[in-house]
């Protein structure tokens, strides 16, 4: 049989990513899965996130590598998906969610805290090139009266944890899953409470993506109904946001029992406001859970908009 053409960025984390999921396609199917390197324009470009759109500047070359069919199914980090689809396309599996906390790096093994309580006659640089992270990280420091300045920085693992191994920053935030999957898990200082830092929807999971029903049917042997209908409430929040992955918007849902519980962030990127909500539902798992966590998402969203979340995000991302 002829080898699946599996999409990817070309970055070390998109192929550590990408690699377990060939294996897991391989597993399933009896193909032999070949990685196809696509470069993307978030690749290539030097500017940040915010500035040159975020939502789906990591996805369009792939998407549309599986549109021409240049390749047979595509790997993303989830939570760098557009929340509208183009059309064709079908979300054939989400995998099981790895650990969806944010991550600290800092110098000499210290937490946030010990570098706040450290640090003398200047401030804390940490860098981060999201405006989600800037928000929280803000807030708390203006909650404790703490001396900090998240920096804007872009760049793969290595450039990013580089900045502090030069001593230019203090510390860099990271997701807990991508340093986990690159074998890098003891590098990381001290694995951020979501009370501090709530992640991005869909942080930790992935999607794989493809064109063919029939291959997308047997994809779906990959899928984590848990952790999709997790992701789905996210993305639902985020959606009816009209916020895309550059603004400073965080969720998470997370499953007791039968009960799913969103807890989602929006805030100003200097941390001098924050909304922190939440909602809880029980999803009956009668096939209608992703529609049960998309309207959990929709309904707490309206409540953080009724409080004033549109002026925080400044103009909504589209």
């Amino acid at each position: 049989m002829t080898p699946l053409r599996l999409g990817t960025r070309r970055s070390a984390l998109a192929m550590a990513q990408s690699g377990m999921v060939a294996e897991a396609v391989a597993g399933i199917t009896g193909r032999r899965v070949e990685l196809v390197e696509i470069t993307t324009y978030g690749d290539v470009s030097r500017e940040s996130l915010a500035r040159i759109g975020g939502t789906g500047v990591f996805v369009s070359a792939l998407r549309d590598a599986l549109l021409e069919g240049r390749i047979d199914l595509a790997v993303h980090s989830l939570k760098d998906l557009p929340t509208a689809a183009p059309a064709g396309l079908l979300l054939a599996a989400v995998p099981e969610r790895e650990d969806a906390r944010d991550a600290l790096v800092a110098r000499d093994g210290l937490t946030l805290a010990e570098l706040v309580g450290k640090s003398t006659g200047r401030a804390v640089r940490v860098g981060t090139g999201s405006p989600r992270r800037m928000a929280q990280l803000n807030a708390w420091a203006r909650a404790r009266g703490a001396e900090l300045e998240t920096v804007a920085i872009r760049g793969n693992v290595d450039t990013r944890i580089g900045f502090v191994a030069s001593g230019e920053l203090d510390a860099v935030v990271l997701a807990t899953a991508g340093l986990n999957r690159l074998g890098r898990a003891a590098e990381i200082t001290e694995h951020l409470d979501t009370e501090l830092m709530l992640p991005a929807p869909g942080q930790g999971a992935l999607a794989v993506e493809c064109v063919d029903p029939t291959l997308a049917a047997v994809l779906a042997r990959l899928d984590h109904r848990p952790t999709r209908a997790a992701v789905v409430a996210e993305r639902a929040l985020l959606a009816t946001l009209e916020a895309g992955c550059s603004a400073p918007v965080a969720a998470l849902a997370t499953w007791a029992g039968t009960e799913l519980r969103l807890d989602g962030v929006v805030g100003s990127t200097d941390g001098t406001e924050l909304i922190k909500m939440s909602a809880n539902g029980p999803l009956v798992p009668d096939g209608t859970a992703e529609e049960q966590a998309a309207a959990l998402g929709r309904a707490l969203a309206a409540r953080l908009l009724d409080t004033g979340a549109a002026d925080l995000m400044g103009e909504r991302a589209r």
